[in-house]
């Protein structure tokens, strides 16, 4: 049987190196050797890949002291390897477990075989992935025959079974003088092997496109300016080694073309960026075989021909009317983007109007949350400012007449563009970039209870590039509220965030404390049409990543037995049902009229909290204000152990810390809300440490307090 040696080049990615290292451990096919090259890691990446050297008698450890680079790396691969073929792999990626095999099996007496890669933001748990992971041997084979240049499309070496013996005889090696795009030395020479290559539609590598390209990027997520660079480097390595290969030179002018109309062309779209990369411009259109160049579209031929001839001055020109051009055809491609270019081109460009303030709650769902008691205060405080509140439906009632805009109209764009202040307590769209001069205050909406951005592993949701998404949407924010010192030490964490934190509570729950008194609970009970002679339950749980309809719209089942809460409890209690406002279902409860009530769109959950004498929730941060009111809480906890472990993780115990009991059935529900007094007396010792720990900065004036930080008001 002959041999495999895989190699694995590893720059501290510890978190991924497990799920990696044990897909090739558990490979069908057996004979191979694991060459782990350590391209000088920390001391924690290093101490883990020591450890894992240990678990496999077929694991090799090589350690440099320093970083090289991923070439250099590879290259020692090669020198340190035995095999009969070569199999490249990166340390965050994995394999299904029958993929050497499927590989081996179909190589016959070609010299290369490749498969299918998956492309996979997930770790290989998950069910997008588990199907391809039971893919067997013994199943029918899908095998093609492959165009060798449409096999290095994407210019990448891995997941490419290679006759060891090809290697050596053509002396193929990686570059070392670029970071980016090594692989392109070592594949070119491939392309010359043969027309056709074997490709193993089942033979899966997961290529993991990682979710954090801000704390530890791979190389393609590095920034614009040195992929550009190391491209041009390459590119004109190779040139000058291939002169004499039309087949070779001709790829590389493709490909060198290609990346210009995708990577630089939009990398020169702030002009001064011509400045940083100029002269490296000019050193590939020298080399670029001018015939080849001749056939390709007006455009490029337009853009390029001033760099062959290095005359900076026209290629400046060419390249701000093609900027405005991409413009232009940005703008007609849709009345969004066309919005958009408004904003970015004229209204920005607008005086900025110093007393005009900008609220949105929710995304624009409704008049509630942080943003409307800094507002409420302000009309009765500072009515000089001028308001304007976005919402998705405008022609709401709320005091103070201020203008309502519809969310993602023109005129929204307008004021988005002209407000010196934007108050919102979620997260305004990325195509908003910030002017000079505009105070953006991120007043946020909870106290975290599940992990969030930067403290979460793998991304469930809808959008895979959200952490990228939330960083640059968050070195907008001027300032962000924090409830709690708990708060303050995650949202500098999780959100990457170091600029004002204002450590006052939140405004949001100032009512919990000046409306806390029997007047106003019944006066708000008789405005929600409740019995004012009834207990209330207020059932507030959260959204699933995992469950949506697309991006930000979520699913929500109903697990509580709403027939057997109303014939045991009904005499005494109604229950408020309040969905987040994610979720994007409605719940049909026409059948229980009179005992459950849907106030999912009622805007404030402020007034429910006060109007509700028990709270059941599950992992949504509500139960942190609602403790202000030093009230029942009930965890509704079904599915513990799936959110907890795939879905989010927490931040505290929530077994241990949380102020009241978990509760698995409805009919524990119903027990213990029948037991109320009990579970209070049981729970007062752990509620009260809760309540100082999470509630003791909140004295209902927050809003107060924030309004004259932000707006250096007296």
């Amino acid at each position: 049987m002959k041999k495999v040696s895989i190699i694995i080049p590893i720059y501290n990615t510890e978190e991924f190196l497990d799920e990696c290292i044990y897909s090739i451990i558990k490979q069908k096919y057996e004979n191979f050797e694991l060459l782990l090259i350590n391209d000088g890691s920390g001391l924690s990446c290093t101490n883990k890949i020591n450890e894992i050297a240990k678990i496999d008698a077929r694991i090799k450890v090589f350690h440099q002291e320093e970083r090289k680079g991923v070439g250099v790396a590879r290259n020692l691969g090669l020198d340190k390897a035995t095999g009969d073929y070569i199999y490249f792999m990166d340390s965050d990626d994995y394999l299904g477990e029958s993929t050497i095999q499927l590989l081996m099996k179909n190589i016959a007496d070609h010299n290369m075989v490749t498969g299918k890669q998956v492309r996979t933001t997930l770790s290989h748990e998950s069910e997008e992935t588990a199907v391809a992971l039971d893919a067997e041997v013994d199943q029918d084979v899908h095998l093609y025959q492959q165009n060798i240049k449409k096999a290095f499309k994407n210019r990448s070496a891995l997941h490419r079974l290679i006759s060891r013996d090809l290697i050596i005889e053509r002396n193929i090696r990686f570059s070392e003088d670029v970071d980016c795009y090594a692989d392109l030395s070592f594949i070119l020479p491939l392309l010359v092997e043969s027309d056709e290559v074997p490709y193993v539609k089942n033979a899966y590598y997961f290529k993991r496109k990682r979710n954090d390209p801000i704390t530890n990027p791979a190389l393609m997520q590095l920034d614009a300016e040195k992929r550009i660079k190391d491209f041009i480097t390459i590119y004109n390595q190779l040139k000058d080694d291939y002169r004499d290969n039309s087949e070779a030179t001709q790829f590389l002018d493709n490909h060198m073309i290609n990346f210009y109309r995708k990577t630089i062309v939009t990398f020169l779209k702030e002009e001064r960026n011509i400045e940083v990369i100029y002269n490296d411009l000019v050193s590939f259109a020298a080399k670029l075989d001018q015939q080849l160049l001749s056939k390709k579209s007006f455009i490029v031929r337009r853009e390029l021909n001033p760099l062959v001839r290095n005359d900076r001055k026209k290629y400046e020109s060419v390249n701000r009317w093609h900027q405005r051009l991409r413009k232009v055809k940005y703008a007609l491609s849709g009345r969004t983007k066309l919005y958009t270019q408004l904003y970015r081109s004229v209204y920005t460009k607008l005086p900025l109007k110093e007393k005009t303030v900008l609220f949105e709650s929710f995304l624009g769902k409704n008049y509630s949350d942080n943003p409307k008691y800094i507002y409420e205060y302000m009309i009765k405080n500072h009515p000089d400012y001028n308001f304007i509140w976005i919402f998705k439906e405008p022609g709401k009632e709320i005091p103070g007449n201020p203008k309502q805009i519809k969310r993602f109209s023109l005129k929204y764009y307008y004021y988005m563009g002209t407000a010196k202040y934007w108050v919102s307590n979620s997260r305004i769209p990325k195509r908003f970039d910030k002017r000079e001069g505009n105070v953006y205050l991120q007043t946020w909406h909870g106290t975290p209870l599940k992990k969030l951005v930067f403290d979460m592993k793998d991304i469930h949701s809808a959008n895979p590039n959200y952490k990228r998404d939330v960083y640059i949407q968050s070195r907008r924010w001027d300032y962000l509220i924090s409830p709690n010192q708990y708060s303050t030490e995650i949202f500098g964490s999780a959100f990457k965030y170091d600029k004002a934190m204002l450590e006052y509570g939140y405004p949001r729950n100032d009512i919990l404390y000046t409306g806390n008194d029997e007047a106003t609970i019944n006066e708000l009970k008789r405005k929600l049409n409740i019995p004012v002679d009834k207990k209330v339950v207020l059932y507030a749980p959260t959204w699933r990543d995992n469950d949506f309809f697309e991006a930000g719209k979520y699913r929500f089942t109903l697990q509580l037995d709403l027939q057997k809460m109303k014939e045991q409890l009904g005499d005494e209690y109604v229950v408020l049902l309040r969905m987040h406002y994610f979720i994007a279902n409605q719940l049909d409860i026409l059948e229980f009229e009179g005992f459950a009530f849907d106030l999912s769109n009622y805007e404030d959950i402020a007034e429910l909290y006060l109007v509700s004498d028990i709270l059941i929730t599950d992992y949504s941060s509500v139960f942190f204000d609602y403790a202000n009111l030093r009230r029942p809480i009930l965890f509704y906890t079904y599915d513990l152990e799936s959110y907890r472990d795939t879905l989010r993780g927490f931040y505290i115990d929530i077994e241990e810390d949380v102020p009241g009991p978990l509760l698995k059935t409805t009919d524990e529900v119903i027990s213990t809300i029948e037991n109320i007094e009990e579970v209070e007396n049981r729970y007062k010792e752990k509620y009260d440490r809760f309540y100082e720990k999470f509630c003791s900065w909140d004295d209902g004036i927050a809003s107060e307090k924030v309004v004259k930080e932000v707006f250096k008001l007296k």
